[in-house]
C-alpha cells in the first residue's frame, strides 16, 4: 500500500499515486504530490487545480484532456486553456498528473 506523510498524517494512495480517500486532499497534500513528481507548483498551477476541482464538484468526474482543455479555455481563457500551456506545467500529461495533484481520482479514459 502506497502511503504518504503530510504534517504528521498518513494519506493513503492507490497504485498509480492517487488519493484513495479524496477528503484527504489539501494545499499540504498537493505540494507533497508534486515534490513526488519532481514539479514545483506555482500560481499558473494552483489555478489548473482549483479549475479543476470545480470541474469535479460539477461533474462527478475527472476531465480528459479534450474536456480539460476546453473548461480551461471557457474558465480562464484561450492564452491559458490551451493544450500547449497545459501540456508545459503537467509535464505533457495535463489530465492524469493535474488530476492527482488536484485530488481527483484518475481520468477513466487515461491510461
Amino acid at each position: 500500500m502506497n502511503m504518504l506523510t503530510v504534517d504528521g498524517r498518513l494519506i493513503e494512495l492507490d497504485q498509480d499515486g492517487y488519493l484513495k480517500n479524496l477528503a484527504d486532499w489539501s494545499q499540504p497534500v498537493a505540494e507533497a504530490l508534486a515534490q513526488q513528481e519532481q514539479l514545483q507548483l506555482s500560481p499558473e498551477h494552483w489555478e489548473v487545480l482549483l479549475l479543476l476541482r470545480a470541474f469535479y464538484d460539477e461533474f462527478q468526474l475527472s476531465p480528459a484532456n479534450r474536456p480539460l482543455i476546453k473548461y480551461a479555455a471557457l474558465k480562464l481563457g484561450p492564452e491559458k486553456g490551451n493544450s500547449l500551456n497545459l501540456n508545459r506545467l503537467f509535464k505533457g500529461t495535463p489530465a492524469k498528473l493535474a488530476a492527482k495533484l488536484a485530488g481527483l481520482p484518475k481520468p477513466t479514459n487515461c491510461l
